[in-house]
């Protein structure tokens, strides 16, 4: 049998670049695809250019598909644009991977696509989510986002080509790009309180593409929310709307002591909880880290990152001065 060979979409990008750093590492041909010229770009030009996709997917036998406009980039691009990239570059890619032969797709997706759906009303639990939420996009990268989903689904029936979805939960190592989250708490505490129901860590996602990668062909199709392992379950979700704090308490009696010495605080509240269940069963992953693993770090006085997040480092999403998510 020939020698794998993968194209990754978005490989200046701080997914992209971790994908092809590790597809690297084992030695496996990697064909890096970017807009922009980088370390690990091998192929300059649009996902849009069909011509360009044919000529790059010759011998490609799996495609991870991390090019995407992201939720910065709302106000900095105008929905067409959005579109363009989003939807009509995922579809070109798409249907110039099945032409091709590939026998492995993998889409980047966003749990940003349930929109919505993570906030509940006012005195309502926080949400529980899995695959089976609907969506309910907020922005036109939400829209987007669900729109390429469903065509990833549609050509996976028409075409054959086996695809994996992964909406894939905040990973970035910037502050939150909301001010008040800003103001109220340093940007460590915030990603470290985010372990707990809605973060991710760079080597885990990792992790989940590749397995997603050789999967593929087997499961035909797949949608998995890829987060890290929550500690919660269903009967925690009223009292975490109304009292997070205690719940955490209750299940890492050594948390507060290392937040006070830190100054650090404990959300009063949370929305929403992503459950990753079925990434674990179906696609065999084992994400190395959660709250637990990332607090006992924060004691031995160790950087909380992981090899490849430490290696990646930030890039923010703007190439000139826009916000707080500037390249």
């Amino acid at each position: 049998m020939a020698a794998e060979k993968v194209l990754v979409t978005g490989s200046a990008g701080h997914l992209g670049e971790a994908l092809v750093r590790s597809l690297r590492a084992e030695g496996r041909e990697v064909v890096g695809l970017d807009l922009l010229e980088s370390r690990f770009t091998t192929a300059t030009g649009s996902i849009t250019d069909r011509a360009l996709l044919r000529r790059r997917l010759a011998g490609v036998t799996g495609v991870l598909h991390a090019a995407t406009l992201h939720k910065p980039h709302v106000g900095s691009h105008d929905r067409q644009a959005f579109v363009d990239t989003n939807v009509a570059g995922t579809l070109a890619l798409l249907e110039e991977s099945a032409a091709a032969g590939v026998r492995s797709f993998v889409f980047t997706s966003s749990t940003s696509a349930f929109g919505r759906a993570l906030s509940p009303a006012e005195g309502a639990p926080a949400a529980w989510i899995t695959e089976d939420v609907p969506p309910v996009p907020r922005n036109v990268y939400g829209v987007t986002k669900i729109a390429a989903e469903q065509l990833c689904e549609l050509v996976h029936r028409e075409l054959g080509l086996p695809v994996v979805v992964l909406r894939v939960a905040r990973f970035f190592p910037e502050d939150d790009d909301r001010d008040e989250v800003r103001a109220a708490y340093d940007g460590l505490n915030t990603k470290v309180v985010e372990y707990l129901h809605r973060r991710v860590e760079l080597h885990d996602v990792v992790s989940a593409h590749r397995l997603a990668l050789a999967r593929a062909p087997r499961l035909g199709f797949g949608r998995y929310v890829v987060s890290a392992t929550t500690p919660f379950t269903p009967a925690d979700l009223t009292e975490l709307r109304a009292d997070a704090p205690a719940v955490v308490r209750r299940l890492f009696p050594d948390q507060e002591a290392e937040f006070a010495r830190r100054r650090w605080r404990m959300f009063p509240a949370l929305d929403r909880v992503y459950v990753n269940d079925r990434a674990r069963t179906e696609l065999g992953w084992v994400p190395e880290y959660d709250f637990r693993r990332v607090l006992d770090l924060l004691r031995a006085g160790e950087d909380v990152r992981s090899p490849m997040a430490r290696a990646v480092g930030a890039k923010g999403y703007h190439q000139h001065p826009h916000g707080v998510y500037t390249r």
